[in-house]
C-alpha cells in the first residue's frame, strides 16, 4: 500500500475538513520545498523558505502568477522536522476550495497526494519516532477526553517507549546470560535456578504493569460508565439530572416514573463518565417493569462503577441492605440522598453497617453535597489501576505484551522444574523478537498498513 523508498514528495490538507480561520497544506520528500515555491510569492523576501522562519506571501497559480490567497510559508529542513524531510507548509485561510486548489497544483507540480498517515509513517521509518510514539500521534489527534490526550501525548513524547525499552534491555540481558551458560557450563555462573526465577519475576512485574494498565486506556477512550441503582423513587433520575446540571430525565414524585434508560455523559475534571440512570430496582408489579429491572441488572453488571442510592427520609431496611450485599463486590459510592428532609437514616450509621464502603451524603434535589460526590466518583471510579503515567492505549501492544508475560511465565516454569536451559533459552529469544515488534524495531508490513491506514489524511 505505502511506498517505502521514500523518494517521492507527498502533499495533503493537514486540517479537518471544513471551513475555517486557517488552513495548512503539508509537503514532505526531497521536492518539498521547490514545489512550495512555485506556488509561492513571497511579499518581501525573494525567495522564502528560510528553515524556521514563517515567509508572508500570496499563493499563485504557476500558469499566469495570479495570487488566489495570501497566507504563510514554512520549511522545516530534514532532519529537524516531523516527518524527518524536507517539509514545506502553506499556512492559508482555511477555505476547503482554496486548499484543495493548492493541493491540485501541487499535484500537477511533482507531488504526490498522501495516503492516510503517510506523514506519521514517514517520521517513523525516518527514525524520527518509534512505532509506539506512532500509534499515540493517531490515538492524540482521536482523543475524547483530555485524559486520554494527555496519556496520548506522554506517549508521543516517549514515555511508554522507554519503558518498553528499559524491558527489552532486561530480557535482553538475560538471554545473554542464558547463552552464557550454555557455551560455557563448566565456568560455574551465578546462574543459579533462583536467579533466573527473580530476574524473570521482576521483568513480568513490569510487562504486567502495563498490560493492567490497558484498562484504564480504555475507560479514558469511552468514558467510565457508571450505573445508577437502587430502590425506586430513592431520587437516581434527580441525581442524574444534579450531576449533568441539566433537566434530562423526567421527575415526579410518583414511584417507577423512570422505564427506560437515560445516558449522558459528564466530564469531571480529565475524565469523562458515562451515567446511565434506570428503572429502581424491587419489587415489579408488571411485565414491563419487571423487564426493566432485568436490564437494569444487565447494566449495573457490566458497568465499571456503581452509585447506589439509599433515601435517608427512611429507615434503612433489609432490602435497602440486601441490595448494598448484592454489589459490594464492585467499585460502588452509597450515595445517601435527600439529607433536605427530616432524617431517619444518617451518614454515621451507613458507615457503621458498610466501613468498608464510601458514602456521600446529597441533597440532589437542591445539589447539597454534588460536588464532593463528584470528587469521590473522580477518587474511586477514574484511579481503575496504579501507575497512571504510562499506559497502553491499544489493543495490539496489549496483546503482544500478553504474549510475552505468557512466554515469560513459560520459561520460568522450564527452568523451576529443571527442563533443559535450551529450552528456556528459546523462549527468551522469542520474548526478544516479540519486544522488537512492539517497538517496531521488528515490523511486518501488513502491521504497517493496518496501523497507519486508520489515521486521517495529513497526519
Amino acid at each position: 500500500m505505502y511506498d517505502l523508498s521514500l523518494s517521492e514528495t507527498i502533499v495533503a490538507v493537514s486540517t479537518p475538513p471544513g471551513c475555517g480561520g486557517i488552513g495548512v497544506v503539508r509537503l514532505s520528500g526531497p521536492a518539498a520545498l521547490k514545489i512550495a515555491r512555485t506556488l509561492f510569492r513571497p511579499k518581501k523576501d525573494r525567495r522564502g523558505g528560510e528553515p524556521g522562519r514563517a515567509v508572508l506571501g500570496e499563493v499563485v497559480d504557476p500558469a499566469d502568477r495570479r495570487p488566489f490567497d495570501e497566507g504563510f510559508l514554512l520549511h522545516f529542513r530534514a532532519p529537524r522536522s516531523f516527518t524527518g524531510e524536507d517539509v514545506a507548509e502553506l499556512h492559508l485561510h482555511g477555505s476547503p476550495v482554496i486548499l484543495e486548489e493548492v493541493v491540485r497544483l501541487a499535484v500537477r507540480r511533482g507531488a504526490r497526494p498522501a495516503l492516510p498517515g503517510e506523514f506519521t509513517l514517514r517520521a517513523f521509518l525516518n527514525g524520527r519516532i518509534d512505532f509506539l510514539q506512532a500509534e499515540a500521534v493517531d490515538d492524540l489527534v482521536r482523543s475524547a477526553s483530555l485524559a486520554r490526550a494527555k496519556s496520548a501525548f506522554r506517549t508521543v513524547n516517549g514515555a511508554l517507549s522507554r519503558k518498553a525499552a528499559a524491558v527489552r534491555r532486561e530480557i535482553i540481558g538475560w538471554v545473554a546470560q542464558l547463552e552464557a551458560d550454555i557455551e560455557f557450563p563448566e565456568e560455574g555462573r551465578p546462574a543459579a535456578k533462583k536467579h533466573y526465577i527473580d530476574k524473570i519475576d521482576k521483568i513480568y512485574l513490569e510487562v504486567d504493569r502495563l498490560v493492567r494498565s490497558y484498562e484504564m486506556g480504555q475507560a479514558l477512550g469511552r468514558g467510565v460508565t457508571i450505573a445508577l441503582v437502587g430502590r425506586v423513587n430513592s431520587g437516581k433520575s434527580t441525581l442524574f439530572n444534579g450531576l449533568l446540571e441539566e433537566p434530562r430525565a423526567i421527575v415526579t414524585p410518583f414511584p417507577g416514573t423512570t422505564r427506560d434508560f437515560l445516558r449522558e455523559t459528564v466530564r469531571i475534571n480529565d475524565a469523562s463518565f458515562l451515567l446511565v440512570d434506570m428503572a429502581g430496582l424491587g419489587r415489579a408489579g408488571s411485565p414491563i417493569e419487571r423487564e426493566g429491572i432485568r436490564r437494569g441488572k444487565k447494566i449495573a453488571a457490566e458497568a465499571d462503577g456503581l452509585l447506589l442510592l439509599l433515601d435517608g427520609s427512611r429507615r434503612l431496611s433489609a432490602s435497602d441492605a440486601a441490595l448494598i450485599e448484592s454489589y459490594r463486590s464492585r467499585k460502588i459510592i452509597l450515595v445517601l440522598n435527600k439529607t433536605d428532609l427530616p432524617e431517619k437514616t444518617t451518614p454515621a450509621e451507613v458507615t457503621r453497617r458498610f466501613p468498608d464502603l464510601p458514602v456521600a451524603a446529597v441533597s440532589a434535589l437542591r445539589g447539597d453535597g454534588l460536588d464532593v460526590l463528584r470528587k469521590m466518583m473522580y477518587d474511586v471510579f477514574f484511579p481503575l489501576i496504579p501507575g497512571r503515567d504510562i499506559i497502553v492505549l491499544r489493543e495490539r501492544d496489549k496483546l503482544l505484551l500478553e504474549e510475552i508475560a505468557a512466554r515469560l511465565l513459560r520459561a520460568k516454569e522450564m527452568i523451576a522444574s529443571n527442563q533443559p536451559i535450551e529450552l528456556a533459552a528459546e523462549e527468551a529469544r522469542e520474548i526478544v523478537t516479540l519486544t522488537g515488534r512492539l517497538t517496531g524495531e521488528i515490523r511486518p508490513d501488513d502491521i504497517l498498513d493496518d496501523v497507519f491506514s486508520r489515521f486521517c489524511i495529513g497526519k
